[in-house]
């Protein structure tokens, strides 16, 4: 009894899987075209993550010890006084 329900359940949620393209709804207009573009994107390159959403894994070993330079953007929080900053080497 239950195996039946289960693919009554089953069979028409099945028959939802779209295999035409996207289309816009029937009286709608197409999405705009994205500013500086020539041409509007087509619905796969739509659906197509650009690179920078998959970024590729970089194996690169390092070969040898460098020293970091100094990050100017590497700064304290904004409510933090400099000099309630813990210094290299003193406990905090």
């Amino acid at each position: 009894m239950r195996r039946a329900a289960f693919l009554s359940f089953l069979l028409p949620l099945a028959g939802c899987g779209l295999r035409e393209p996207l289309q816009p709804p029937p009286g709608e207009p197409p999405p705009p075209v994205p500013a500086m573009a020539r041409r509007a994107p087509t619905t796969e390159e739509m659906l197509t993550p650009p690179p920078i959403a998959r970024p590729e894994r970089v194996d690169e070993l390092l070969r040898r010890s460098e020293e970091r330079e100094d990050d100017r953007f590497d700064l304290p929080p904004p409510d933090v006084a400099p000099g309630d900053l813990p210094v290299d080497g003193e406990p905090d």
